[in-house]
């Protein structure tokens, strides 16, 4: 396959889902399940960081996608209304956007719950769709196409982790561990990709394997080199809970102490 095979590929890739009701019930009552436990075990920063990844998911998707490219389409049962549109979007974003960011989060500070949390979020996308079975055919369906705009994509994530890489090369005393941030951003999405194919919630066709890959190297991982920037600068700041770091404090105290002194 030659390079313009490649790019007709791309932008043949079509992302599609079906379902019904009873998979966005259970899984909103999911969602509000794992905001419960996040904030029960005090995960604060964890939590906003959830909840602002459902906002902006729902941007880019109801914002972008549908209301300025026009690439996003939902029917239920065929038929497309503006209100359909809104609500299984805003669902969609809500549900996605959450669990994938607090799945980055979590991994990147390395949390000690990580493993449950991992089990919890993936387990859910495997088993979720069987029980869903149970509410009837999937008369819901969403699509887009991709049109060209993987291309800005890759070179978003080309910028992110080519400044990573520069800062690595003239940094030596703090080394940013970039193939870690790359396993994060592809497992994040290839687990959401791949439990929406094995479940058939994206049917298997041509494409499937193209957008398995594709969709898993770039569409979350672009956004990791920004995601780890953001995860610094407030990590040097606030533990999870939202309290100080004792570090922040004591370099506070310190600038306190020289401010009084003069």
């Amino acid at each position: 396959m030659n390079f313009v095979e490649v790019l007709s590929s791309l932008e043949n890739i079509t992302p599609t889902r079906n379902f019904n009701l009873l998979y966005i019930i259970l899984d909103s009552i999911f969602i509000l399940l794992l905001i419960g436990l996040l904030a029960y075990q005090k995960k604060y920063i964890t939590l906003f960081w959830s909840l602002f990844g459902g906002v902006i998911y729902f941007l880019v998707d109801y914002g972008y996608f549908y209301w300025i490219s026009g690439s996003r389409v939902v029917t239920v049962d065929g038929i497309s209304t503006e209100a359909y549109t809104v609500l299984v979007l805003l669902w969609m974003s809500l549900s996605y956007g959450i669990t994938n960011f607090a799945f980055i989060w979590l991994c990147l500070k390395k949390d000690k719950n990580l493993k449950e949390y991992l089990i919890l979020i993936i387990g859910w996308r495997l088993v979720a769709p069987s029980i869903s079975a149970l509410g009837g055919p999937s008369n819901i369906q969403t699509f887009r196409t991709t049109g060209q705009y993987h291309g800005f994509m890759a070179i978003i994530l080309i910028i992110g982790y080519f400044g990573l890489i520069i800062y690595n090369i003239v940094n030596k005393k703090r080394v940013v561990n970039i193939l870690f941030l790359n396993l994060i951003g592809i497992s994040v999405q290839f687990c959401w990709e791949f439990a929406l194919l094995v479940n058939q919630i994206r049917p298997m066709n041509a494409n499937s394997l193209m957008t398995l890959a594709v969709n898993s190297l770039i569409e979350t991982n672009l956004g990791l080199p920004y995601m780890y920037l953001i995860y610094v600068a407030v990590s040097r700041k606030f533990n999870d809970d939202m309290t100080p770091c004792e570090h922040f404090i004591d370099h506070y105290s310190k600038e306190k102490e020289v401010v009084n002194a003069q």
